[in-house]
């Protein structure tokens, strides 16, 4: 998922203090439910659900996490995918593939009361759906926090919104934000601070990269970070064998880049995509307006509707009214 430039990017990351953070910031929103679905779940893998079998650890995750940021003083805006190119069609059905695969697993595991192996399993057969979707906008709305559909990707809106001042930074797991001209990206924000990878816990906290600073150190344009991208694939193309993000970097730093793709992958044009990546279609004049939280609606919803424990609910509510007051979130900053 996503563009694998990470090895050309360890000495940009920098640690995102919570004062550096302040503001408003734009969430991928499909990229941040995956989060909390993958990481909120129970020791079998098994997502939390309610009393009829709906999946609830993305509500958690908005909640619970949302209002911590609030409290940090970052103020969130939700971008949620629009319509994908004609040419992300191949990822997805590769990844629809891959989860089917999963979820069978998944079943086995289960059955056979392994619940490390279904952990792993439940984890890759994650689906963010229309439903997930929908219940997440609902939570959102009841919280006074604005979202938006973007018209294709929603990292390519937040980019956006980041270039024009609209909000400070975009918030995302996935490199592509960088790509497509996230100016700030903050990683590691939504997932959890301790996660247990290969049998050991580790702590992940918050980072930061400016896209200025990687341009320059890497001594190469914008531009030229695309060409990296498809050179060792991206959710729109698939990319050549054995080029991994340190000989791309040198591909495109030596003028080489369309030799080596007309070499290896003769009939793949790849205008179409670096296109995508530097010229997205995105919504302009977007104003994100901020309300104030329905404490009563976010009781009814989490609590009535989805089972969530009152008193959890209540306690976190009494901490952003006492913050707040009659204010919107707007207004907190």
């Amino acid at each position: 998922m996503g563009v694998a430039i990470r090895d050309i990017l360890k000495e940009y990351k920098r640690p995102a203090e919570w004062d550096c953070l302040r503001g408003r910031a734009a969430f991928d929103g499909n990229n941040a439910l995956y989060q909390f679905l993958t990481t909120i779940r129970q020791p079998d893998g098994t997502p939390l659900m309610d009393s009829e079998g709906r999946v609830t650890s993305h509500l958690s995750g908005l909640f619970f996490r949302l209002t911590n940021f609030i409290e940090k003083g970052v103020s969130p805006v939700f971008i949620f995918d629009g319509k994908p190119p004609e040419f992300k069609n191949r990822t997805i059905s590769e990844r629809r593939a891959a989860k089917e695969q999963a979820e069978a697993g998944l079943k086995e595991a289960l059955k056979a009361g392994d619940n490390q192996a279904a952990f792993s399993y439940a984890r890759s057969s994650t689906r963010v759906d229309r439903e997930i979707i929908d219940s997440s906008k609902r939570l959102l709305s009841l919280m006074g926090i604005p979202y938006l559909d973007a018209p294709s990707e929603g990292e390519a809106q937040a980019a956006f919104m980041v270039s024009e001042g609209i909000v400070d930074y975009s918030v995302s797991q996935d490199y592509d934000s960088l790509l497509f001209g996230a100016e700030k990206l903050v990683r590691n924000l939504t997932v959890s601070r301790k996660r247990k990878i290969r049998g050991r816990t580790i702590t992940v906290n918050p980072e930061t990269i400016s896209l200025d600073e990687v341009l320059s150190g890497l001594e190469i344009t914008r531009e030229q970070l695309v060409e990296i991208g498809i050179l060792i694939g991206t959710d729109f193309n698939s990319g050549i064998r054995g080029i991994g993000p340190k000989k791309a970097l040198k591909i495109v730093r030596d003028g080489t880049f369309e030799n080596i793709l007309s070499e290896s992958m003769p009939e793949f044009d790849y205008l179409p995509v670096k296109d995508f990546f530097l010229n997205p279609p995105v919504k302009e004049n977007v104003i994100p307006d901020y309300g104030a939280v329905d404490g009563a609606g976010v009781t009814e919803f989490l609590c009535v509707e989805h089972g969530f424990s009152k008193e959890r609910i209540n306690t976190v509510l009494e901490k952003i009214n006492a913050g707040a007051g009659q204010k919107t979130l707007d207004q907190w900053f």
